[in-house]
C-alpha cells in the first residue's frame, strides 16, 4: 500500500484522518455514477492509504450478482475511469472485502439481510463498524430506501457514537419546495441531521474549496469583497454537449433544476457568505443559509423580469453541425423545457445591497467552462482618460472550476514604450501547473469527509429548502406560460440575446470565459 506515491496535496495529512472501521453500502451499484466516480474514488483513497484498516464495500442492487462478478466489475471500472492506473496489489485489500447484496429497494427482508451481513462483518473484525449508506439511485426510490433503512434498524446503529450510521444522498433533492420539504421530512423520520450528507460534487472541487481560502486567508481580498468595491458577480456553468441520450430525463428537469438550483446556487452561497466564526461545519453552513435567505424574490415578468430561459437550436460545435434540442432523441417537438437559464439576483444585506449577481447555465454553448467572476468597480476620476491608447477595463478575479482549475486576476498595465499606453493583462494560477496534474477528484474528498463525519462540503436540509423557495416560483411562472417567452440560441453560441439584455439594464455585459 505504501508503495503508491502520495499526491503533494496530501502532505502533512494524517493517513486515516480518524476514520473508524467502515462498511460502505452503495445503493444503485450497477449505475453509471458508481462505475465512473464512486469505485474509482474508493480505489484512489486506498492508493493514498486514507481508508481505515477495516474497510468493506457492499454493492446493493435489484439484479443478483455474485461477489466475484461484482469485484470484476469494480476492477474494470477502476481500469477505465480512475485517474491512476489500476494496480492489483493496491486494490487487493479492498477487493477481497467487496461484496454484493441483491434486493429490491422496497423489500424490507432484503434490508434485514443487509443488516445481518454488516453484523457478520463486525463479528469477523471483533469490533463495531460504522455503516455509510450511499444512495446513488433515481430519486423515485429515495423514500423506500430511507424508510427501509429505518425499519431494518440500520439507521440507528451505534447512534451517539463516532460509529453511528451515515447516509449520503445524491441530487436532486426534490423538484420544488414542497417535494424538498417532504424529502426532508422522510429523512428526518429516520436519521438525525448530523447523520445526513446531501452531496453536490461541485463542493468537492479544489477551486470551490480554494474560494474560501482566497477570501479568508488573504487580506488583499476580504476588505474589498463588498458593495463598496464590487460592481457585479457572474457565475457561469456552461456545457458544450447537448442532452445526448438523456433527452427523456432532461425533459423532466431542464437547466434550472439540473444546474442552477443546486450547483450554481452553491457557488453563489460560498461567494457571498459572511466569514464564519470558525471552520466548524455548522458555522460554515449557517452562513450559506443566511445568504440564500437574504436573496430578494425574483421579478417574474416574462420580458422585463430577472429570468431568461431558452432552448438551443441547430448550429456548429467544434466546427461540426449538431441538431437542435427538439430534434434530440426523447424530446418532444413542442417541448417547453429550457436548456439555458439565466438569473439576476440581488442580496438584501449590508455587504451586497445593490450588487447584482448574474447566474447562467446552458447546454450546447461555445465551450465547456464553469467559473465565478468577481468584477470590481472602475477606478474613480479620470487620471487615465479613455483614448485609443488607453484601454481601461474593470479588474476581475475569476475562479475557474472546470475544465482547468485555477484562478485569474485581470489588471490594467502599461505597455512598454515611451508613451503611456495601457491595456488589460492577466495573471494566472493553475492547479495543474503548480501542484501537478493528478489532482484528487471531488468524490474522493467527499466520500472521505462523510466517513469521518465532516459535513462542511455537504448541504444541510434547510439550505435545500431556502434554495427551492427562491426557484420554485420561477418554475411555476414558466409552467403557466408554456412555450411563450422561450428564447432560442444557436448551438455553439454563448446563449440568447435576451440574456445579454438582462445585464444591459445595469450597464453590464457577460464575460467571455
Amino acid at each position: 500500500m505504501d508503495s503508491a506515491p502520495r499526491h503533494p496535496f496530501l502532505k502533512g495529512l494524517s493517513k486515516h484522518r480518524g476514520a473508524p472501521p467502515t462498511v460502505v453500502v452503495i445503493f444503485g451499484a450497477s449505475g453509471d455514477l458508481t462505475a465512473r466516480k464512486l469505485i474509482p474514488a474508493i480505489y484512489n483513497l486506498a492508493c493514498d492509504n486514507l481508508l481505515p484498516a477495516d474497510f468493506f464495500l457492499i454493492g446493493y442492487g435489484r439484479t443478483s450478482v455474485p461477489d466475484e462478478e461484482f469485484r470484476k466489475i469494480a476492477s474494470d471500472a477502476i481500469t477505465q475511469f480512475s485517474r491512476r492506473p489500476f494496480q492489483a496489489e493496491i486494490w487487493q485489500r479492498v477487493g477481497e472485502r467487496t461484496h454484493y447484496q441483491a434486493g429490491g429497494y422496497d423489500e424490507l427482508e432484503a434490508f434485514n439481510q443487509l443488516r445481518q451481513r454488516i453484523e457478520t462483518i463486525e463479528k469477523s473484525v471483533g469490533q463495531d463498524v460504522q455503516a455509510l449508506f450511499y444512495i446513488s439511485t433515481p430519486p423515485t426510490v429515495f423514500r423506500p430506501i430511507l424508510e427501509n433503512l429505518g425499519a431494518a434498524g440500520l439507521a440507528a446503529r451505534h447512534l451517539g457514537t463516532e460509529k453511528a450510521s451515515k447516509v449520503i444522498i445524491e441530487k436532486p433533492f426534490g423538484r420544488d419546495l414542497a417535494s424538498a420539504q417532504e424529502l426532508n421530512r422522510v429523512i428526518g423520520g429516520v436519521f438525525q441531521e448530523k447523520q445526513v450528507f446531501r452531496i453536490d460534487h461541485y463542493l468537492g472541487k479544489e477551486t470551490v474549496q480554494d474560494l474560501l481560502v482566497q477570501r479568508f486567508a488573504n487580506t488583499i481580498f476580504e476588505p474589498i469583497w463588498n458593495r463598496n468595491y464590487v460592481d457585479c458577480v457572474q457565475i457561469t456553468v456552461a456545457e458544450d454537449l447537448g442532452v445526448g441520450t438523456r433527452g427523456g430525463y432532461y425533459e423532466t428537469s431542464g437547466a434550472m433544476r439540473d444546474m442552477i438550483q443546486n450547483h450554481t446556487m452553491q457557488l453563489l452561497a460560498l461567494t457571498a457568505m459572511e466569514p464564519p466564526v470558525s471552520l466548524d461545519p455548522e458555522a460554515v453552513r449557517d452562513e450559506k443559509v443566511k445568504v440564500l435567505k437574504a436573496i430578494r424574490p425574483l421579478d417574474l415578468h416574462p420580458i422585463e423580469g430577472d429570468t431568461v430561459r431558452a432552448q438551443y437550436a441547430e448550429g456548429l460545435v467544434a466546427g461540426k453541425p449538431v441538431p437542435g434540442y427538439t430534434q434530440e432523441k426523447g424530446v418532444s417537438p413542442e417541448s417547453a423545457t429550457e436548456t439555458y437559464a439565466a438569473l439576476r439576483l440581488n442580496i438584501a444585506n449590508w455587504r451586497w445591497d445593490g450588487v447584482p449577481f448574474y447566474l447562467r447555465s446552458g447546454k450546447r454553448m461555445a465551450r465547456r467552462v464553469s467559473e465565478i467572476a468577481i468584477q470590481f468597480k472602475r477606478p474613480p476620476g479620470n487620471l487615465f482618460s479613455e483614448s485609443e491608447m488607453i484601454n481601461l477595463t474593470s479588474n476581475t478575479l475569476a475562479f475557474q472550476i472546470q475544465p482547468d482549475e485555477g484562478s485569474t486576476v485581470s489588471l490594467n498595465a502599461k505597455i512598454p514604450g515611451l508613451e503611456t499606453r495601457i491595456q488589460p493583462v492577466k495573471m494566472h494560477f493553475r492547479y495543474k501547473t503548480t501542484f501537478g496534474s493528478n489532482t484528487p477528484e471531488a468524490y474522493e474528498r467527499l466520500v472521505l469527509d462523510a466517513m469521518i463525519g465532516d459535513g462542511t462540503l455537504f448541504i444541510r436540509g434547510d439550505e435545500t429548502e431556502a434554495s427551492w423557495k427562491l426557484i420554485t416560483p420561477v418554475h411555476e411562472s414558466w409552467a403557466a406560460l408554456g412555450a411563450r417567452g422561450m428564447e432560442g440560441y444557436a448551438a455553439g453560441s454563448w446563449g440568447p440575446l435576451a440574456a445579454d439584455r438582462l445585464l444591459w439594464k445595469d450597464r453590464h455585459q457577460w464575460r467571455r470565459p
